[in-house]
């Protein structure tokens, strides 16, 4: 079914919460639980290095941790649609928690790589299988509240973290036992929530009345074939490099200008404070915005807030940009995270899901290696380039999103009616069984 980029009823946070179905509501309390856990990658290098392994050695463990959950969004956009939430999610997470135990005790560097390799991957392939059930389960008018909803227990949970981690790593003797143990365990409540509470693969009712699992169809091909679509996974791209700029270049911009690390360190803790505290209430507003606003905003937004880090840079220009692309994040975020779901059939949501959380993390991989060598060559000259990244962002984006559909006519021309018909059988299906 095609989907109005305004849409013509909308619902306040606790209503779209409280008539959400069950399944709803127990991904976006899992998502919460699970990033509440997500503390391996903040403590991995410090782990490596207290085994007496190099810093080189153990920053190519994050990085091929980094690679790994890349890779794990694609691989889950394919099992979302394949074995459902339930499963997928599951396997996720009940892997995960294996993956995370053992690498306390591998006995080589050869070995943990391939863990760590492992568990990025592995980690990240409930993702696409929530968004995927959210966007099936969700009507058109309350998409962008829902993944206000999603994108906060993500803030929230990330923020808390490092907290929980260091306080693991204090009651277990400044050791990492009880720490990679407390990870694990997270993985394993998140993997019963999702047995529990989870449909399973969408499901049609055959000729003769009987409940039938709906075929796999399609490949990453298939969403490809969507130009727009494509326009808007190359927009996602360009935004996040220029967005993890504020993670990668700005310190070492902060550094070398002599400007007091407190003001860099407050910029991103403010950051984080207003997304938490406003995104929702801001959503409220936005969500009846057109989709063309909300995510030209959203990229456009922060192409000028990494572009403001080119004046000379001090106190007022760090906190001045990172307000804008904070802006950016609150006004267009949700928009930009329901779009995928909401532009695609029914057979290629969690494809079309994947596909943009690999081009979100593909970007966020690459954009610090491309801000840190041009930082090299141009110096504080690099904002301006890095602006231009947002810039082009913001034209895809816009170009991508069309006026009174979301469903592109490529993908449309390209579904035979039968296969539409089935896909939008699906979701009533699923919502019954999550009921």
């Amino acid at each position: 079914m095609a989907a109005d980029t305004q849409p013509q009823q909308s619902a306040g946070i606790w209503r779209t919460f409280a008539e959400s179905p069950l399944a709803v509501k127990a991904v976006l309390g899992g998502v919460f639980v699970n990033r509440l856990g997500g503390f391996l990658n903040i403590f991995l290098v410090l782990f490596m290095t207290s085994k007496s392994y190099t810093d080189g050695q153990a920053a190519v463990s994050l990085g091929m941790y980094g690679a790994g959950a890349v890779v794990g969004v694609l691989v889950g956009g394919t099992l979302a649609d394949r074995l459902g939430a339930r499963n997928s999610t599951a396997l996720s997470m009940a892997g995960s928690a294996v993956l995370i135990a053992s690498i306390l005790y591998l006995p080589n560097y050869a070995l943990l790589l391939v863990a760590v390799t492992l568990v990025g991957a592995v980690s990240q392939v409930y993702r696409p299988a929530s968004a995927t059930l959210l966007s099936t389960l969700i009507s058109d008018d309350r998409q962008v509240m829902i993944f206000a909803m999603y994108r906060f227990g993500l803030n929230l949970g990330t923020t808390a973290a490092p907290l929980l981690g260091y306080g693991l790593y204090f009651l277990g003797g400044n050791q990492y036992t009880l720490l990679f143990y407390g990870e694990a365990l997270v993985a394993l409540v998140y993997t019963v929530i999702a047995l529990v509470a989870l449909p399973g693969k969408a499901q049609s009712t055959g000729a003769d009345g009987e409940a039938v699992a709906e075929p796999d169809k399609g490949s990453y091909l298939d969403v490809l074939k969507d130009r727009r679509f494509t326009l808007y996974l190359f927009a996602m791209l360009f935004n996040s490099i220029a967005y993890v700029q504020y993670l990668s270049t700005l310190p070492l911009d902060v550094k070398a200008t002599g400007t007091p690390i407190f003001w860099y360190t407050f910029a991103v803790a403010l950051n984080g404070f207003i997304v938490i505290a406003f995104e929702l209430l801001v959503t409220k507003v936005s969500q009846k915005w057109p989709f063309k606003v909300a995510v030209g905003l959203a990229f456009g937004l922060v192409g000028l807030g990494v572009a403001v880090y080119g004046f000379p840079l001090g106190p007022a220009v760090i906190i001045i940009g990172t307000l804008i692309w904070t802006v950016a994040e609150i006004l267009g975020g949700p928009v930009v995270f329901a779009y995928p779901g909401m532009a695609a059939p029914a057979h290629l949501k969690g494809r079309y899901i994947g596909a943009f959380q690999f081009m979100f993390g593909l970007g966020s991989a690459i954009g610090p290696v491309i801000g840190g060598a041009l930082f090299i060559a141009m110096g504080h000259s690099v904002w301006p380039v890095m602006g231009l990244f947002g810039a082009a962002a913001c034209i895809l984006g816009v170009t991508a999103v069309k006026k009174s559909n979301l469903k592109s006519e490529e993908v449309e021309q390209a579904a035979e009616p039968a296969d539409i018909e089935k896909a939008e059988a699906a979701a009533p299906a699923a919502a019954t069984e999550a009921g």
